[in-house]
Order: structure tokens, then C-alpha cells, then sequence
């Protein structure tokens, strides 16, 4: 019997259609499960929940957070994982500029996640999102599922890629590269689900905003002061990453 190819992590491309299969039907099922009753029910199972809040009256519009992510996780020249849009708003001589940091939005319940035909995408029990780079075969779907443009494919690893909260930066204790780089205090990361930490206390005083919020991907990256204007089904199209 002849060999099956393998592909990268060790599936055949007929394992990976086999599987690409179960998972669309996966997801049609979930489609049927009524608008109260969630999917996945991550917040409150576990005592680490992590989370930002961005406030955007405090962002400058340094890219200061841009060049730290870059630094930081090597990430290919003209890809990002982490960026500022810039937006300018009216007609001159009345022109207004918005800025609207961006990176992934660490949904709990991830388009990217739910289409993954491989498993490569996978959520820890402290709500990050990853991408393991041993599983992933390539195949962009997740890229393209993203209604947030958060991920890419990655030229040199030939997988997706995509923002993941520096992790091996927050589990030893640190904060993600572009909270640390933040000069104005617009990024603030922590532990949704302690009442104590600075998160929930800013979250707390503070109404939020969430990208594309009637998509229901429940997101837990939330911003402050934000432009409604940009942040809602018209985003699609302010969706280009150069920060300019």
C-alpha cells in the first residue's frame, strides 16, 4: 500500500481532510446551541483568567507597543502581531485623529479555535489562545476565520501566528512586552478573575467597549473611550495593519 505524504506535525493531507470534516461539523452543531447557552464556559472555571483593558485616551499613538512585540517575539519584517490603526476622522481644515490599538483579542469563544482542523490551536486553562507550532500544518484557515484580522502566516515558520500575551513572559511573572512599553498607561494586564488586581478594579469603574461586539466571540480584550465609530461591523474595513 503506498505511503501517505505526511505534512507538518505528522498529518497526512488525507488526515487533514478527514479532520477538517469533523470540524466543520463540529462547529454547525454548536451553530444550532441556543444564544444562552454557551459554548465553552471558561470564565469563573479557574482562578487565572487573563485579560487587557486599553485605554485609548491614554494612547499616544507612540507604536511604542509595536516595536516592543517585534523585539520581542521576533516576528517577520512587515507582519504583527501587536499594532496601532490610525484613523483620521472629517475634512480639512476639521480633521480629528483616532488611534486603536490592536492584537488579539484572546476570545473565549474563537472563530479561529472552533476551525482548526488540526487541534494546532488550542486554549490553556488560564484563557490564552496558542498556536502550536508542532501541529500546525499551514493551512490559513484560521487566518482567514479571524473577523479581527489578529493572525497571519508566519513566512519563516510557515505556520499562523499571532499574539499570545508574551506568555512566556507572563507565566514567569512579568507583563506582556508591549504593557512594559507603554508609555502613556494605556495597556493594562492581569487577572480577570481576581477582584483585587488592577484589571478588575479599572474594569470595574470603568464602561467598556469590545471589537466587532456583535459578532458575541466574547473577547477579552476591552477598551475604554474608544471610538464607537470604529468599533463596530464597519471595522471590517479599517482592518489594513500598516500603522502609518
Amino acid at each position: 500500500m503506498k505511503e501517505e505524504k505526511k505534512e507538518r506535525g505528522g498529518w497526512s493531507r488525507r488526515q487533514f481532510l478527514r479532520g477538517m470534516g469533523v470540524r466543520l461539523v463540529g462547529v454547525g452543531a454548536a451553530a444550532t446551541v441556543s444564544a444562552g447557552s454557551p459554548v465553552r464556559a471558561w470564565a469563573g472555571e479557574a482562578p487565572v483568567r487573563y485579560g487587557m483593558v486599553i485605554d485609548v485616551n491614554r494612547c499616544t499613538g507612540c507604536h511604542g507597543c509595536t516595536i516592543a512585540c517585534l523585539s520581542e517575539n521576533n516576528v517577520p519584517d512587515g507582519y504583527y502581531r501587536s499594532w496601532v490603526k490610525v484613523v483620521m476622522k472629517g475634512r480639512y481644515p476639521n480633521v480629528s485623529t483616532h488611534f486603536l490599538p490592536r492584537l488579539c483579542n484572546q476570545c473565549d469563544d474563537a472563530p479561529c479555535l472552533n476551525l482548526c482542523p488540526t487541534g494546532a490551536t488550542y486554549r490553556t486553562a488560564d484563557g490564552v489562545v496558542h498556536v502550536n507550532r508542532e501541529v500546525c500544518v499551514g493551512c490559513r484557515i484560521c487566518v482567514v476565520a479571524c473577523p479581527y484580522g489578529s493572525r497571519f502566516p508566519n513566512p519563516i515558520t510557515h505556520t499562523a501566528d499571532k499574539c499570545d500575551f508574551c506568555y512566556h513572559r507572563i507565566t514567569r511573572g512579568l507583563q506582556p512586552a508591549c504593557v512594559d512599553a507603554c508609555t502613556g498607561r494605556a495597556r493594562i494586564f492581569g487577572n480577570l478573575n481576581d477582584p483585587e488586581s488592577e484589571i478588575a478594579r479599572y474594569l470595574e469603574k470603568h464602561p467598556t467597549q469590545r471589537l466587532r461586539a456583535d459578532l458575541d466571540t466574547r473577547p477579552k480584550v476591552h477598551y475604554v473611550h474608544a471610538d464607537e465609530s470604529i468599533m463596530g461591523p464597519d471595522y471590517n474595513r479599517l482592518m489594513e495593519r500598516r500603522a502609518s
